[in-house]
């Protein structure tokens, strides 16, 4: 029996371009002067620190940090100190009505009715728990945060390290196969079933794949929970 469920964002729950169009563009543009305009608030500064680290350049001055953002923004790194700076930015489009965060309608009928069922949700993405909370507080459905319970990022492991989803269970405290794990990755897919998850993999565009170890569906609509 299930009595939890992991759900991946980008892809699953919410819109491969909602990210890839319109946030990470908003924050490329407004990248350079807000790190300028906060490089001394203390969580900034942090932050700062921590791209210096996967620089490897402790010595880099603060253009060498913004053209390493960017760079990594390009590249569609998932480096956490770069989505970190990312949450902080999209923020102020979310406060001011400049997009609202994009939930599938379905998924967002089946997370209600979970919820409502008492299974315990949760959120895994690349993006920062900050970044998370962020875009399921501004959708157009109202602020659906109060449907997890909890909310794991790239600081837990990365999402095809089957280490990270052993994290993860031990966090939530329910055994492995009680735990199902959402997503449209066949690699992340892939390190939770070795965790002992149990496995749904979203296709929502493209041919499903004959033989695959996960069960398929292109919809929350037709997941067996």
């Amino acid at each position: 029996m299930i009595k939890a469920i992991v759900c991946d964002i980008e892809g699953t729950t919410t819109s491969l371009s909602f990210v890839k169009d319109t946030l990470f563009p908003y924050a490329r543009r407004r990248m350079a002067d807000f790190v300028k305009q906060n490089q001394r608030d203390p969580e900034i500064t942090a932050i700062l620190g921590g791209v210096k680290r996967e620089m490897q350049r402790p010595d880099a001055t603060l253009e060498d940090v913004i053209a390493q953002l960017v760079t990594w923004i390009d590249a569609d790194k998932k480096i956490t100190p770069l989505k970190a700076i990312q949450g902080h930015i999209w923020r102020s489009g979310y406060q001011n009505g400049d997009y609202h965060g994009h939930v599938y309608p379905d998924a967002y009928e089946k997370l209600k009715d979970w919820h409502e069922s008492g299974i315990a949700l949760y959120l895994f993405s690349s993006g920062s728990v900050y970044a998370q909370k962020l875009l399921f507080a501004h959708t157009e459905y109202g602020d659906l945060t109060p449907l997890f319970r909890g909310y794991f990022d790239t600081t837990v492991g990365a999402k095809i390290h089957p280490a990270s989803y052993a994290a993860i269970v031990g966090q939530i405290g329910f055994p492995a196969p009680e735990i199902a794990f959402l997503s449209d990755i066949e690699k992340e897919l892939d390190a939770a079933k070795s965790a002992g998850l149990s496995t749904v993999w979203l296709v929502r565009e493209g041919n499903l794949t004959p033989g695959s170890q996960h069960p398929q569906v292109t919809n929350f609509y037709d997941i067996a929970i």
